[in-house]
C-alpha cells in the first residue's frame, strides 16, 4: 500500500468551507482543535446545556446546537459514540444533509452496517486517525503526527479523496503517514483488533495470569505487578522497535520461555476463537448484538463493568497505585 504524505495533500480543497465537527468527546476535542490550529472554519455541536457546550466555550472555539452545526457544515464530521449516530444523525443531522455536502466520519460503522445512509449528491468519507484523541492531539502540538486511515465511500463531488486527505492534513496526520482504505476494511480490522487483542485478549490475558498466580498462593500485589503494570514496559518497547525490539532488551530467560510458552497460551482453540469472532464482525452479529444491547439500556454491558470493578485485580490495583503515588508526593 502507498503510504501518502503531506506531499499528497492540500489545505485548498477546504478553503471556504466550514467544518461542523458533531461531538466534543476525546476525538471531538483533539480533532476540532487540531482544525482550528490548521486554520479551517469550525464549528462544534453538541447537546445544548450538556456538559460539553461550556467546555468548546472555555478552549475557545464556536459552539453551536448539532442542528445548528449540522446547518452550517459544508463538511459534517461525525465523531459521536457509534451507538447514538443513528438516533442523533436522524432527530438532529439528516434534513441538513443536502447535496453538495460532505459526511464524514472516524469510524465505518454506522455507514457500513448501514445505521446511517448518505444521501445522493453527498460526499461521505472517512478520516480515522489511529491513536486516541489525547496523543493525536500531543502529537500535533509537538510538530508531529500520529498514522491514519482515509476512505471514501461515496464520491459525489468527484474530489471526495481530495476532502479527506485535507483533513487528515489538517489533524497532521499526514505528517506520519496516512493509508488509503475502504469503510469496510477499515470497521472490521478495527472491531476485530478491539475485541480479539486490544481490549478484549489483553485484559482477559492479564487476568488469566494474575488469578493463576493468586491461585497458587502468591501474593497479589506482586502478581498485579508482573501481569498488569509491566505490560506497559513490555508494549512501549515493541512499540519503539517490534517484538525483535523487545525480544533483544528482555533476558534470555524470558526470551526462552516466551517463545516456548507464547505458543502452548495462545493455542489453535484461542485462534479458531479469534476466526469466529471475525465472522461475527464480517457479518453482522456482533453489531446486531451491539445495537440490540444499547438500545435495552446496556444492562449486560454494565453488569460487566461492574463485575470487572469488583475482580481482585483492580481491587488490589487501586490500593498498589495510592501507595506509590502517595510515595511519590512524599518525596517530593
Amino acid at each position: 500500500m502507498k503510504v501518502l504524505t503531506t506531499a499528497d495533500a492540500s489545505l485548498e480543497v477546504l478553503k471556504g468551507m466550514k467544518v461542523a465537527v458533531i461531538g466534543y468527546g476525546a476525538q471531538g476535542r483533539a480533532q476540532a482543535q487540531c482544525f482550528v490550529d490548521s486554520g479551517l472554519d469550525v464549528v462544534v455541536g453538541v447537546r445544548e446545556n450538556g456538559k460539553s457546550w461550556n467546555v468548546v466555550q472555555q478552549d475557545g472555539l464556536q459552539v453551536a446546537s448539532i442542528a445548528d452545526a449540522a446547518e452550517q457544515g459544508d463538511i459534517i464530521h461525525i465523531l459521536i459514540p457509534d451507538e447514538v449516530q443513528k438516533e442523533i444523525y436522524a432527530e438532529h443531522i439528516e434534513r441538513f444533509v443536502t447535496p453538495g455536502k460532505t459526511l464524514s466520519f472516524s469510524h465505518g460503522f454506522n455507514i457500513l452496517f448501514k445505521y446511517v445512509t448518505p444521501p445522493e449528491g453527498v460526499d461521505c468519507i472517512l478520516v480515522a486517525p489511529k491513536a486516541p484523541g489525547t496523543e493525536e492531539r500531543k502529537e500535533f502540538l509537538a510538530g508531529g503526527g500520529v498514522p491514519g486511515l482515509i476512505g471514501v465511500e461515496q464520491d459525489a463531488s468527484g474530489n471526495a479523496k481530495e476532502k479527506a486527505l485535507g483533513l487528515a492534513h489538517a489533524l497532521g496526520l499526514t505528517r506520519a503517514g496516512v493509508l488509503e482504505c475502504s469503510f469496510a476494511d477499515e470497521t472490521y480490522e478495527d472491531l476485530f483488533g478491539e475485541q480479539t487483542v486490544l481490549c478484549g485478549g489483553v485484559t482477559e490475558l492479564i487476568k488469566a495470569g494474575f488469578e493463576t498466580l493468586v491461585d497458587a498462593g502468591y501474593p497479589p500485589e506482586m502478581a498485579y505487578f508482573e501481569c498488569l503494570h509491566e505490560m506497559k514496559l513490555i508494549v512501549d518497547l515493541i512499540y519503539e522497535g517490534g517484538m525483535e525490539r523487545m525480544w533483544d532488551v528482555v533476558s534470555n530467560t524470558a526470551e526462552y520461555g516466551g517463545r516456548t510458552v507464547g505458543p502452548k497460551i495462545i493455542t489453535d482453540q484461542a485462534r479458531e476463537a479469534m476466526r469466529q469472532a471475525l465472522d461475527d464482525v464480517q457479518d453482522g452479529t456482533f453489531a446486531k448484538n451491539w445495537m440490540a444491547e444499547y438500545e435495552a439500556g446496556s444492562p449486560e454491558l454494565e453488569k460487566m463493568r461492574k463485575a470487572e470493578l469488583e475482580h481482585p485485580i483492580e481491587v488490589v490495583g487501586r490500593q498498589v497505585r495510592a501507595l506509590f503515588t502517595k510515595g511519590k508526593a512524599i518525596e517530593a
